[in-house]
């Protein structure tokens, strides 16, 4: 797309020229005059009939475009693969720019543009701005760590903030409590929903963007990482006609990604699979998703069971989050449907001792429960730059639970494929409870968390294990697999 097209696909100069390029048509208002349309075809080089529509249908058809009516802000963001100067874009800031102004030409937009960009070409997965006594940071969260990104003047920081809040359609005036909302984005030919966070603090608010690329997500059960044994147990367990299945990890470890993944597997005309979340995170074709919203009362346990009179085969809870949506998940299970959702433990045993805490009784846990998944995130060893080395004798202990450990592992180097990290991407790593009649029998005896995990030893891997098979792989370092297996390292 060469410059002039670009403007002409822009909302400032629609609105100020009556003008509008779209999908290859050319909009006018009908107050254009006729000099404009010839002018336009001699400097485009070609002829075109335009469509001419009233003011009020024009400007209808830019709200419409731009989402200016909606609670989500589409914005255009074009050359993703050029080289752009951050800093250079920071400078040419007015101190009186117009925060409401939507020329995408203006420099505060030109710069979150670049800054959108940039974060979705690193494949970052959050942006934060942060506002200090005398600085201000942006930092991108890249394979799951921070990296600093760009520390601009001070003085940008509210109006970085607030252009932000107008883009994602919050109120710029209320600084004094948290806000969120969204940003939808074409990035390239990418799709990208942003989630926008606010929250004030001593020095100004802070801002963290959580971006989702809907164009990147192709769920599949075959590349969640999970070893032969386990993808074949979890294939076994979710074509049961009935029973809960659980995914469990802190917020970050794609909990989300491995529900889309069974979804997606068990999608089909057979099957009416209805989901309740909090956000609605990608939408899946065929599935029936709905959203939570608090604001009108529609909780999880209220969206559940309206759903579970829509005749529903397979049911989806993004969360169970208390006491009552975890009642009519477990009696959905008993009553013929297949119910799948997440918990926030840190163990495949803990989601047992969590239903516990909040109130379900032992006998209806063994009685319904299938399975439970635990899992983290760890980030991937660049292929253009790892490198093996011998184990030594600290390190060695750690394989003991193998009959042959191995004599050397790959390791993070850092290259600039990689940006000297040592690594590129994340990959998966689990501990996979299966109910079976041993499990059930502990969890209608109350046995204790700890209990619980002797019996799930006897038939799987812990987390850390798994891990650390994934080490022997080349697929991550055993420091990636300590750091987040660090809160359990006692237990195993």
């Amino acid at each position: 797309m060469d410059e002039l097209t670009k403007q002409l696909c822009t909302s400032g100069f629609a609105k100020e020229n009556g003008i509008l390029f779209w999908n290859d048509t050319v909009y006018i208002r009908d107050d254009v005059p006729a000099f404009a349309l010839l002018e336009m075809r001699r400097v485009l080089g070609r002829t075109f009939v335009p469509q001419t529509l009233s003011a009020e249908a024009f400007d209808e058809m830019l709200a419409k475009i731009w989402q200016q009516n909606s609670g989500v802000s589409q914005q255009l963001v074009d050359d993703m693969d050029a080289d752009i100067d951050l800093m250079a874009l920071t400078e040419e800031i007015p101190d009186n720019e117009d925060l409401l102004d939507n020329d995408e030409n203006s420099p505060v937009i030109r710069l979150i543009n670049a800054i959108l960009g940039e974060a979705v070409k690193d494949g970052a997965s959050d942006i934060h701005i942060e506002t200090f006594e005398r600085t201000l940071s942006i930092r991108f969260r890249v394979d799951g760590v921070l990296r600093p990104v760009l520390q601009p003047a001070r003085k940008l920081a509210p109006l970085l903030v607030s252009r932000i809040k107008v883009m994602s359609k919050l109120d710029i005036a209320e600084k004094r409590l948290p806000q969120d909302g969204r940003i939808s984005l074409r990035i390239g030919r990418k799709a990208i929903d942003v989630r926008v966070s606010t929250i004030p603090s001593q020095y100004g608010e802070r801002v963290v963007m959580r971006l989702l690329d809907k164009s990147n997500l192709k769920p599949d059960i075959n590349k969640l990482g999970l070893i032969d044994e386990e993808l074949e147990k979890l294939k076994g367990l979710i074509n049961r006609p009935h029973g809960i299945i659980l995914v469990t990890g802190p917020t970050g470890s794609g909990k989300s990604t491995t529900l889309y993944a069974i979804l997606s597997a068990l999608n089909g005309h057979e099957r009416n699979i209805l989901t309740v979340e909090d956000p609605i995170e990608y939408e899946l074709e065929g599935v029936g998703q709905t959203q939570v919203n608090p604001r009108v009362d529609m909780t999880f346990a209220r969206g559940l069971r309206a759903i579970l009179r829509q005749d529903p085969d397979v049911v989806m809870i993004g969360e169970i989050r208390d006491g009552e949506t975890a009642q009519i998940a477990v009696q959905a299970s008993l009553t013929g449907h297949l119910v799948m959702s997440t918990l926030h433990t840190n163990s495949a045993a803990g989601a047992i001792t969590r239903l516990r805490d909040m109130g379900l009784e032992s006998f209806l846990i063994g009685s319904s429960l299938l399975g439970v998944i635990a899992q983290r995130l760890v980030r991937r060893l660049c292929p253009h730059c790892r490198t093996t080395s011998p184990l030594d004798d600290n390190e060695k202990a750690l394989f003991s639970f193998m009959d042959k450990p191995p004599k050397a592992i790959y390791r993070a180097v850092g290259c600039d494929q990689c940006r000297q990290s040592g690594y590129q991407g994340r990959a998966g790593i689990h501990e996979f409870l299966v109910v079976d009649s041993a499990m059930r029998r502990a969890i209608h005896e109350d046995k204790d968390e700890m209990s619980i995990e002797t019996e799930l030893f006897r038939q799987a891997y812990s987390l850390r294990e798994n891990g650390l098979m994934k080490v022997i792989s080349g697929i991550t370092s055993l420091e990636e697999v300590m750091r987040v297996t660090a809160e359990r390292g006692g237990d195993e």
